[in-house]
């Protein structure tokens, strides 16, 4: 970016300046809401976060430095709008795989039923088998650390943790793991993607080019990810 496209220090300082603004209205509608769910808490929500993205933004161009600004809003954009101070909450994870080698993950099962008695696992169970005899044995963060040792190939993963104001009952969920969870809950998100690490070597790319125009002129990327604020 030349220094002519570069944000002024006043619109920097501008920007910051609504944050402090935004945040006062957010206390002050927090302070009198009505209900969990009260609209003018939303608005100011949403105006704090909007607020925040954008002095987060020219300060990035401005000095190249990001905020420790980080707004919970799920991937489908619903605030959060669940208990600030929650006495419990839920861990939801999701990890995709592919079956690459299923000799290997085959003979791995194989290898833990030998030792274990317990380990049911037939002669011809084939994959469906395997994978029951393993998540049985090994927690599953170590089979996503050794995955390549079970002829796995890791995908997309994702973590959530939605907040609540009550630790529910033993056995209330178990018909339904996933279903009482309300977008508006989830708290924090942390997604693991390949699709992040492309957008950080475009973006990577970007910058090289704009240090060095006349490298590669016909190429032309899209906006890309950067480090400031992103979903929870």
């Amino acid at each position: 970016m030349s220094d002519a496209a570069l944000p002024t220090v006043a619109e920097v300082r501008a920007a910051a300046e609504a944050v402090k603004a935004a945040i006062d209205r957010h206390l002050a509608a927090v302070e009198r809401r009505i209900g969990d769910e009260d609209p003018d808490v939303y608005a100011a929500f949403n105006e704090l976060a909007t607020a925040a993205e954008e002095y987060d933004e020219l300060l990035y161009d401005r000095y190249g430095e990001v905020t420790p600004f980080e707004i919970p809003t799920p991937e489908d954009g619903v605030p959060y709008t669940g208990p600030a101070e929650p006495a419990a909450f839920s861990v939801l994870i999701r990890r995709d795989y592919a079956v690459v080698e299923p000799a290997r993950l085959i003979a791995q099962a194989e290898r833990v039923a030998a030792h274990d008695l317990d380990a049911d696992f037939a002669h011809d169970g084939g994959t469906a088998d395997a994978l029951g005899v393993l998540f049985g044995e090994y927690e599953p963060d170590e089979i996503a650390s050794r995955s390549k040792d079970f002829g796995l190939e890791e995908g997309d993963s994702t973590l959530w943790i939605a907040a609540s104001e009550e630790m529910t009952e033993p056995g209330e969920w178990l018909g339904s793991p996933f279903g009482h969870i309300d977008a508006q809950d989830v708290l924090h998100r942390f997604d693991v993607s390949s699709v992040f690490d492309e957008e950080t070597d475009e973006f990577d790319d970007i910058e090289d080019r704009a240090q060095d125009p006349a490298q590669d002129q016909d190429r032309h990327g899209g906006r890309t990810t950067r480090p400031g604020l992103t979903p929870a």
